[in-house]
């Protein structure tokens, strides 16, 4: 079964700590971290609406309210934002669940991507991996010179998911944090809490035997989840500009 773009919904994670930069922000969360006039995780909003995304939810906790007072608004045309928070941390696959079950429709797919990092594939792209009727999910991996930071991805000759390999240095598939799933998928996920994508859900995936489709491409990637990559987001943004939904010019 394939499905058209416009018909996903994306669960943005943005409510992590930042502890690694949170010195450099003061009172923000690290995905309201101001990037070229703009919080970072707005940049992440603009890519979705540009790539055909029309709704989305943000899976929110630490200061929570700084996030939903931005978003108020609407500032992003074509795509509608809400929020969900977490009151307790539920981890990576918790939040989503906590913001999916907030949702009052069911999507034939969720996508799920992180709100401080930015990766610019073609998501149209993504969704086709995951129109063979046998994969429950589809995850996007990027090529990159240095895996050091990043835990990887193992696969085989038809794409499928064979296993998440520990971090390693030297050239590598690392996870881009993007994932594509069906619907029916989060009936299969394990119970408990919190629950993390990558050490809980993916890795029972596996044991299952419920096929895993990846996507591997390269592509301009960015986390500013470190003092040395945050300053590097404002040229990161710029020098991809065609990537986004334009900001409207400020008003006289």
């Amino acid at each position: 079964m394939s499905f058209p773009i416009d018909q996903v919904t994306a669960v943005v994670l943005a409510g992590g700590f930042g502890t690694r930069i949170k010195h450099l922000l003061r009172n923000l969360p690290k995905p309201m971290a101001p990037v070229a006039g703009r919080p970072f995780i707005e940049w992440v909003i603009r890519y979705l609406a540009r790539q055909g995304i029309r709704r989305a939810i943000l899976s929110t906790g630490h200061l929570a309210d700084t996030i939903a007072s931005h978003f108020v608004t609407q500032p992003v045309p074509g795509i509608q934002v809400t929020c969900a928070q977490e009151t307790t941390p539920l981890g990576t696959a918790g939040g989503f669940l906590n913001a999916a079950r907030s949702a009052t429709e069911r999507p034939p797919a969720w996508l799920v991507l992180n709100g401080d990092s930015l990766a610019f594939l073609d998501l149209a792209a993504l969704t086709s991996r995951l129109s063979q009727s046998q994969n429950i999910a589809a995850i996007a991996g990027l090529e990159v010179l240095d895996a050091s930071r990043y835990g990887t991805l193992a696969s085989d000759s038809q794409g499928q998911l064979t296993a998440f390999a520990e971090k390693r240095p030297g050239r590598g598939v690392i996870n881009a944090g993007i994932y594509l799933l069906r619907h029916q998928a989060l009936s299969c996920f394990p119970q408990k809490v919190p629950l993390s994508f990558e050490t809980d859900v993916f890795p029972w995936f596996l044991t299952r035997k419920f096929p895993v489709a990846t996507h591997i491409v390269s592509a301009p990637f960015l986390d500013i989840g470190t003092p040395e990559s945050l300053p590097q987001a404002g040229e990161f943004v710029t020098a991809n500009a065609p990537q986004f939904i334009t900001p409207d010019p400020p008003r006289p």
